[in-house]
Order: structure tokens, then sequence, then C-alpha cells
């Protein structure tokens, strides 16, 4: 199940945003450190009304952003549809111990079909240019990857914005 998340679950989220990082780290991504995520972003979210949780039972065991914000670091990017009714996915996240068993994969199919409720032109996104593992995953969604941007409180190495025109 998904749904929006609550204020008294964020330590929960930032508990498996930091599982989530120690493993890519432990794989050589260091795509998340001490920087990002950090629990303000998520209470932002949270305000927002854009943080979303997966629950696998009763457990929560991932989270997504789907914003309806533009962040600056974006607008130097060519996209394929006019700025106007597109929504950003961030911080998608899976428990390590709940990972490949396609809790990914739901988290975007309800992004996707919130997304389309919502009468979206696109969905846009980033994910780090050492994550082999997310490139595919997106790409393999029908994601276009476009051009590259940079977060240097996280990594020397570009982040790789993709778009699904809806």
């Amino acid at each position: 199940m998904i749904r929006k998340a609550k204020p008294t679950e964020i330590e929960k989220i930032i508990t498996i945003t930091r599982a989530c990082g120690a493993k890519m780290a432990s794989e050589g991504i260091y795509q998340w450190n001490e920087h990002y995520p950090n629990p303000e972003a998520f209470k932002n979210d949270l305000k927002r009304d854009e943080l979303f949780v997966l629950l696998s039972e009763t457990a929560i065991t991932g989270c997504i952003v789907i914003s309806s914000e533009k962040d600056e670091e974006y607008n130097d990017i060519t996209w394929l549809t006019p700025d106007s009714n597109n929504l950003y996915i961030h911080r998608l996240a899976v428990h390590p111990e709940h990972q490949k068993k396609g809790y990914a994969r739901a988290l975007m199919d309800y992004a996707e079909a919130y997304a389309r409720e919502k009468k979206a032109a696109s969905i846009r996104l980033d994910t780090f240019s050492k994550n082999i593992r997310n490139q595919k995953f997106y790409k393999a969604r029908g994601y276009t990857q476009l051009g590259n941007i940079f977060f240097p409180k996280q990594s020397e190495f570009p982040f790789y914005c993709y778009e699904l025109v809806l």
C-alpha cells in the first residue's frame, strides 16, 4: 500500500534513506551522504503534501516524493515538454532489506498513475551518473536521458536528468 506520509514517520524515512546511502556507498556509489537526504527536505515535502510511503504489511519499507516544484538546478536542462504541468520525482528509496522485490517499480507505477490523474505533461527526475542500476531502471520505464546537473555537496560527478512524456 502507498499513502501520504505522516509527520511521525520522518524518523523512519530517514532510517531508510541512511540505510540506502550506506548500501550504495558499500557498492562505490556515493550518491547520498550526510548532507542529503536530510530531515529538513522531508519535512518540507510533508508540508507540501508531496511525500508518500510504501507499507509492506505494517512497516514502512520505502518512500517517494512526487513534487510539482521545479528545483533551480533543473533550469538549464532542455526538457522534452514545456514547463507547465510537470511533476518531479525525488528521494525514491526502498530499505535494502526489501530491495529487489518490485517495490521501487510499485512506487514509480504509483507516481506515474498519480501524474496521469493530475494530467501532468511529464515526469522529470535525476539520478546519479555512477548509479548504473537506476539508469537502467528509468530507461526501461521509457524515460529519456537529457542533460546533466551537479550537486557539489553530494558528488563531483554529474547527475543525469530524465523525462517521461505522458
